[in-house]
């Protein structure tokens, strides 16, 4: 996987780029997803970022994941989510080097629920400052976002293009407080009926909502 160069030294990357397809649209977007707090062991191969990352795939995006600074081979320290976005906006700085693709599917998981949400809010409202002025986001999947431990009062993100999924018996971060950051966004919001924080034998259904709130409803 490559070593890409970053502010804190250089991130592990893992691209996926799918052969270009007239007759797929999809070729035209990146996905770019975002792992779980590494102090808690969170990686780039987590099952839920996994599941985002086939789900990608199978719809003919590209599709790149990588580790925050401190995990696998990136290096640096863990940074509490600030140095972590910004690890999350140079590897869309390397995306648009790589590819002609232009449109932005964003997802992630717990913590990097968090900081993908941190990132898009840069995309849309500071393009120019990371030479991303190009990008067009048209999702934003939030998996179990940690809105708790983070602060995220002052997020804001599209309603129409943000949703969010989470288990009621989410035993990490708590599902109200989940429930009650969506509204506050008017976010579109899936709850998978007695699932954990991490979706134990219910992966099959959180890859077929992220389906159904990215493609299905329109």
């Amino acid at each position: 996987m490559p070593l890409i160069p970053a502010p804190a030294g250089v991130l592990e990357v893992d691209a996926l780029w799918q052969q270009d397809n007239p007759n797929d649209p999809n070729t035209d977007t990146v996905a770019l997803l975002c792992h779980p707090n590494p102090l808690f062991d969170g990686t780039m191969n987590n099952k839920v970022v996994t599941t985002m990352y086939r789900f990608a795939r199978d719809n003919g995006m590209h599709v790149v994941r990588f580790n925050f600074r401190g995990v696998g081979q990136s290096t640096g320290e863990h940074d509490y989510a600030e140095g972590e976005v910004v690890d999350a906006m140079t590897v869309l700085q390397w995306i648009a080097e790589q590819t002609n693709a232009r449109k932005l599917w964003l997802g992630g998981f717990s913590f990097g629920g968090y900081v993908i949400a941190r990132a898009a809010e840069q995309v849309l409202e500071a393009p120019h400052v990371w030479g991303l002025s190009d990008f067009e986001i048209t999702k934003i999947a939030l998996i179990a976002p940690s809105v708790e431990k983070n602060d995220s009062e002052d997020l804001s993100l599209p309603a129409d293009r943000t949703f969010e999924i989470y288990g009621n018996a989410d035993e990490v971060i708590d599902p109200d407080n989940m429930q009650k950051f969506a509204e506050r966004l008017g976010l579109a919001v899936s709850v998978v009926d007695g699932a954990g924080h991490f979706f134990h034998g219910r992966l099959s259904e959180l890859k077929k909502l992220l389906q159904q709130h990215s493609f299905d409803e329109h």
